[in-house]
């Protein structure tokens, strides 16, 4: 279990630095890196090769809901993604799955299940908490709509996550650095990938995967 390189996004200095002691701990050998936000996150991964795994917080800035798991799958789609989460509903992580997560990690779990979760990921298996059962019948509404939002390009995301955060496509323009008819574009193609008519509706459609997130996830 040596040489394994690790990336920890989480933007709580303590609990970042105790999972990278933990790690470091469970992994002989092993590269670690963090971050404390989508944009450090995105910057150290642009910077190194062969990341073994990122292990990611669902709340942390730029992260809007599920939109930093969104942009990691479309921008990284060779690098796993493991949530490490304080929130346990099972909604979340039936949601977190479907849009790509490797694995599902509870903050509150015993060292030794984390040691295993992440074995079985390095494996190239899923893994979960025990209970979760993936092949439940979920949300068909919800399901749908996270099944066209993994059809987004990486830009395509940052955008919507923009219009979720209320921004105007010349503020939008100025984030990405792009022209406003680029931005125009780049909205117009994510109304017909979602299907829907206006900004509005995607920003709705978008808070409806988020779901009630944002409450369990202030812990």
């Amino acid at each position: 279990m040596a040489g394994y390189q690790f990336v920890i996004a989480d933007d709580h200095p303590l609990f970042r630095d105790a999972l990278k002691q933990t790690l470091a701990g469970m992994f002989d050998g092993a590269q670690l890196e963090v971050a404390g936000s989508l944009n450090e996150l995105t910057a150290v991964l642009d910077k190194l090769e062969d990341v073994d795994l990122v292990l990611l917080d669902l709340k942390m800035p730029g992260v809007h809901g599920f939109s930093g798991l969104m942009y990691l799958r479309a921008q990284f789609p060779n690098i796993p993604v493991v949530v490490v989460s304080a929130n346990e509903e099972p909604q979340v992580i039936h949601r977190a799955m479907h849009l790509g997560a490797s694995g599902y990690i509870p903050k509150s779990s015993p060292l030794d299940h984390m040691h295993d979760a992440l074995k079985t990921v390095l494996q190239g298996e899923l893994a979960v908490p025990e209970g979760i059962d993936l092949d439940a019948a979920g949300n068909a509404e919800a399901d749908e709509m996270i099944s066209r939002m993994a059809t987004l390009t990486p830009q395509q995301v940052r955008v919507l996550m923009m219009l979720q955060e209320g921004l105007l496509n010349k503020q939008i323009a100025y984030e990405i650095s792009v022209s406003e008819a680029t931005v125009k574009a780049h909205v117009s193609a994510i109304l017909q990938k979602l299907q829907v008519e206006s900004r509005t509706q995607a920003v709705i459609a978008a808070n409806r995967v988020d779901g009630s997130m944002s409450d369990a996830l202030e812990s």
